[in-house]
């Protein structure tokens, strides 16, 4: 007899407490039950149940077998699901959580190509820049920009970009170009109010030295694409990923402050939960991303 099927018989005679229940979970007869299970002792030398006329109970080894052999047939059921999903076409609702600035500047205009790529997959995109809990609010998957918090998920390195202050030409002619990191403090900085340190810069010095700019804030704004405009418009010094201003620095629109201060580099994830297996329709997004950004290289450049 097949060892899988023996090892299923007696796992579903534990878990329903009798052959005759478990017989009607598994669609076949309590005869072809009580054979498997009784192969199953055979074959191991030892008594696995205990059985009365009015209960079934496994005895002291039955339960230790039980317990492994439930962590193998959960694991053969993965493992065919597995296979499945991997020969089934991606389909269903995908429901993302994005950063707000890539979400509008680098996802948001190649969106439709995987939809056309994928006509069976709906998405619904939530942007905002907190770290939400994916299964119990309910997203299949998120994007983030930046350091990863230490968790259970499983993050997918999609590209990377960089950090940088930026100004226009024509508010550095009004206030002076700032030389080194002191000079900031009497400049108008322009923030973003969904750092979790607050009004505050993290930068590294030309030696290396973790720095912190604290300022009063000019403008303070949850969007970095309002600090863009800002920052073009000649309000201040904005700091900000590369793939924000890259356009208005190549059309002379902004410069950069401070370029000789060593580049922040910074990660784009893709986070997902980490399952024995991931869903088709997340794992079809990724690898759309994920070929999409190797085309472009480091975004920015």
């Amino acid at each position: 007899m097949d060892r899988l099927t023996e090892m299923e018989a007696f796992a579903m005679v534990v878990d329903q407490g009798g052959f005759t229940d478990a017989a009607r979970k598994m669609g076949i007869s309590k005869s072809a039950v009580s054979k498997h299970v009784s192969a199953l002792e055979a074959r191991l030398g030892a008594r696995l149940l205990n059985r009365t006329t009015r209960r079934v109970s496994p005895t002291e080894i039955g339960l230790a077998y039980y317990d492994r052999a439930r962590r193998v047939l959960t694991d053969a059921g993965e493992a065919d699901a597995l296979v499945t999903s991997m020969q089934t076409a991606p389909s269903g609702h995908l429901r993302l959580s994005v950063a707000t600035d890539f979400g509008v500047a680098l996802l948001a205009p190649i969106l439709a190509e995987f939809l056309l790529d994928y006509p069976d997959i709906t998405v619904t995109m939530v942007l905002n820049n907190r770290s939400v809990e994916l299964i119990s609010e309910g997203f299949d998957m998120a994007i983030r920009v930046g350091d990863l918090e230490d968790s259970s998920l499983r993050a997918r390195k999609l590209t990377e970009t960089t950090r940088r202050m930026i100004a226009s030409p024509g508010y550095l002619q009004r206030h002076g170009r700032p030389m080194k990191i002191d000079d900031l403090t009497d400049h108008r900085l322009l923030y973003h109010s969904t750092q979790a340190h607050g009004n505050v810069w993290r930068l590294l010095s030309p030696s290396g030295e973790p720095r912190q700019v604290r300022a009063p804030g000019f403008l303070t704004v949850n969007d970095g694409h309002s600090l863009l405009k800002a920052a073009v418009s000649g309000l201040g010094i904005a700091h900000l990923p590369e793939f924000l201003f890259a356009e208005a620095m190549r059309a002379g629109l902004v410069e950069e402050v401070l370029p000789d201060l060593p580049v922040e580099t910074l990660g784009i994830h893709a986070i997902y939960p980490a399952g024995r297996f991931t869903q088709p329709k997340v794992r079809a997004f990724i690898d759309f991303l994920v070929r999409r950004f190797l085309e472009k290289g480091p975004i920015g450049n």
